[in-house]
């Protein structure tokens, strides 16, 4: 019998049992459609990720107080730190004995492999612009450092550079979003009662540790105006490093260099070292993880569909047995017997995963609107990325999965077809 008739009767067989047969289809669909959208969610989170901290510098390190701060992890963006930049949130939160100092400052810059350092200041302090107030996110940065390691782009005006006194570069959503009209550059805004002049306007980042929010000044003038930090002390130290390929030996360099500058081991460790590689490979490890353990609850359901074609394709066994019998009688072999059924039940999981596919893309669609709704924008520079992303190895993944899956479960079942006596068969009623 040749490929083409099996294929045929395969379908007269499906088309005949159609309750029965999108029945068991649709536990199939539900499956698959779990799986994928489970699964691309997990993609377009991990794009996101990439995305965002891929804007914080490759070649970045931060060095922050205190051991396994969550702050301060997202030091290596545009500004360099700070609350909303990572820089290790406000100084007056760390105790006196964990702050970084000048001498931490001189001891990483002799660290090999280390291009530029430097240390910074933030805090949350009240900010004036023509009569309306916020508390925004003030940093003070060494400029020239500051210019040399930021990934963010000007949109008008100029970055700090050094000898400058009271001026400012502001984050995008600082210029326009924060006070009711919105700040010019050569404007003048207030920090905490003192006049600042901006001289650039930073566009939107769209990242974590991005600087929209941010303030960033002179550090010299930021320590006029943040009193929560002493005089030799930094909130944050940001190093960038040489060769960005060598991040991750830089980084266990600079921390065997501060654990003997500040007398502590790896129990009395008081400082965290991150770089932007380590914070993107731990959160892609720990949602891989845990899209694996989602997938495996939605798998369940694909269990339960397989389980479903079996069933059904048991039934159809009993029901076409005369069928069986005759078709032996005529020779057909005990393979292409095997082979009738297990196409059947191929064709049911095919279109379960085609379907599932479909429905996944939909829902897909729907968390992803969902989540820009109640998010924002997460691309790169603000643009908009979605929360999932069906890529076409989870579609061909879904599909030939969906596929086996019927073909494994419609195995015994052609088994026992291919096994009947023609004799017994055409006596069956």
């Amino acid at each position: 019998m040749r490929f083409r008739y099996i294929l045929k009767l395969s379908a007269e067989s499906f088309m005949q049992k159609k309750l029965r047969s999108w029945l068991t289809i649709l536990g199939i669909v539900i499956g698959v459609a779990a799986v994928v959208s489970i699964l691309s969610l997990s993609t377009g989170t991990q794009q996101i990720i990439t995305s965002q901290l891929g804007g914080l510098g490759a070649d970045i390190v931060t060095v922050s107080p205190g051991f396994n701060r969550a702050s301060g992890m997202f030091g290596g963006g545009g500004s360099g730190g700070g609350p909303e930049g990572g820089g290790g949130g406000t100084a007056s939160s760390i105790t006196e004995d964990h702050n970084l100092t000048t001498r931490d400052l001189a001891a990483i810059k002799s660290v090999p492999g280390v291009k530029a350092v430097d240390g910074m200041i933030s805090d949350r302090l009240a900010i004036s612009y023509l009569a309306h107030s916020a508390t925004l996110s003030v940093e003070g940065v060494d400029p020239l450092a500051w210019k040399e390691m930021t990934t963010s782009s000007l949109a008008s005006g100029r970055y700090l550079t050094p000898g400058d006194g009271n001026v400012a570069v502001i984050g995008s959503r600082v210029a326009d979003g924060v006070f009711k009209q919105a700040v010019l550059l050569n404007s003048q805004i207030t920090i905490e009662g003192k006049p600042f002049k901006v001289v650039g306007i930073l566009e939107s980042s769209g990242s974590f540790g991005g600087t929209d929010n941010a303030i960033i000044v002179p550090i010299d003038a930021a320590r006029t105006v943040i009193e929560s930090v002493a005089p030799t002390h930094f909130s944050s130290i940001q190093v960038q490093v040489q060769d960005a390929n060598s991040v991750n030996q830089t980084t266990n360099d600079i921390s065997s260099k501060l654990m003997l500058v500040r007398h502590v081991n790896d129990n009395t460790k008081d400082f965290t070292v991150s770089s932007a590689q380590s914070i993107q490979q731990s959160i892609s490890s720990i949602m891989g993880t845990l899209s694996l353990f989602m997938a495996g609850i939605a798998a369940i359901s694909l269990l339960v569909g397989a389980i479903g074609i079996a069933n059904t394709m048991f039934m159809s066994v009993m029901e076409r047995t005369k069928q069986i019998g005759i078709l032996k009688a005529l020779g057909t072999t005990n393979f292409e017997v095997m082979q009738l059924f297990m196409v059947e039940s191929a064709i049911v999981g095919l279109i379960g995963g085609l379907l599932g596919v479909f429905v996944g893309f939909i829902v897909s669609g729907i968390i992803g609107e969902i989540g820009v709704s109640v998010i924002g924008n997460l691309g790169p520079r603000g643009g908009s990325m979605s929360l999932t992303a069906i890529t076409p190895e989870l579609v061909a993944f879904a599909i030939g999965f969906s596929t086996m899956l019927g073909i494994v479960s419609g195995l015994l079942p052609a088994r026992r077809a291919s096994k009947l006596q023609p004799t017994a068969a055409l006596r069956y009623e």
